[in-house]
């Protein structure tokens, strides 16, 4: 058995995950013995997940979920976009998803998500117990991507949100809106489980590069609030991070949308 190593290979790992809930565990475990579907399962769960918050969610807990995109992109010591990926593809396999994200991960200097520590790295670590990936790495005691204000992973949302102090009302969008970057285009979170049933694999990976370069342009505003990047730099490197995204579209043609809907900083009042 290969023990995924840790040499360094992106000094930064911006990173976002999609999944959908596994209708067979759910039986297995939340109806066992009844004769139902995994749909049905599923149908079931979320209906009783959305009466327990009120009318307000039907998410079901994410220790039931398997991932169905990753998408990861790295970036250089000078916050350059080097590379956007959607791991496992072109079949998307939870599996492969799995191992190739830990890959990455532990060889970066430091991943970067927005509510990774909350949702997206929670799915991957139960989806390595699934599929008995080891990830000593990550699971080390000390300095890992484990350690809340370490340097190892930088969950945005976290972080500006004081680690817990305060609530981010209108989350990644909201924050992507400011910055002049699409955000939201007609796919949300919420059509990721009827796009899976739909068997259209690659549109949740497109959605969920999207929210990947929504998430790296977050973490370069960051970087300019903590003094490491000038305002001037900043910019500097938003543009060119559209002109590679552009030079990417005929090998990655739905990046196009992401150019087509793209803005400039231009903050109000």
């Amino acid at each position: 058995m290969t023990v995924i190593g840790s040499t360094e290979a992106a000094a930064y790992l911006v990173f976002d995950a999609e999944s959908v809930p596994d209708g067979r565990l759910l039986r297995l475990t939340k109806y066992p013995g009844e004769a139902i579907t995994d749909d049905e399962a599923v149908a079931r769960a979320q209906a009783e997940a959305m009466e327990a918050s009120g009318d307000t969610s039907d998410f079901i807990p994410v220790t039931f979920h398997v991932p169905v995109a990753v998408c990861a992109a790295q970036v250089n010591r000078e916050y350059e976009l080097t590379d956007l990926t959607a791991l496992g593809a072109p079949a998307y396999h939870p599996r492969a998803i799995t191992t190739a994200f830990w890959q990455l991960a532990v060889r970066a200097g430091t991943i970067v998500s927005f509510n990774g520590r909350g949702f997206d790295v929670p799915l991957l670590e139960i989806n390595a117990f699934r599929y008995g990936v080891p990830v000593p790495a990550h699971f080390a005691e000390r300095y890992s991507t484990r350690d809340r204000y370490g340097r190892k992973h930088f969950d945005l949302m976290d972080w500006l949100c004081n680690y817990g102090a305060s609530r981010l009302n209108g989350g990644l969008n909201l924050l992507s809106k400011l910055l002049g970057k699409p955000g939201k285009m007609g796919t949300t979170g919420g059509q990721v489980y009827d796009l899976f049933r739909a068997g259209n694999l690659p549109a949740i990976n497109h959605y969920c590069s999207f929210d990947v370069l929504d998430t790296y342009f977050v973490f370069l505003r960051t970087q300019v609030l903590m003094g490491k990047l000038t305002i001037k730099r900043e910019q500097e490197i938003v543009g060119q991070t559209k002109q590679w995204l552009e030079s990417h579209v005929l090998e990655q043609p739905h990046l196009m949308t992401y150019v087509e809907n793209w803005g400039d900083w231009n903050p109000w009042p």
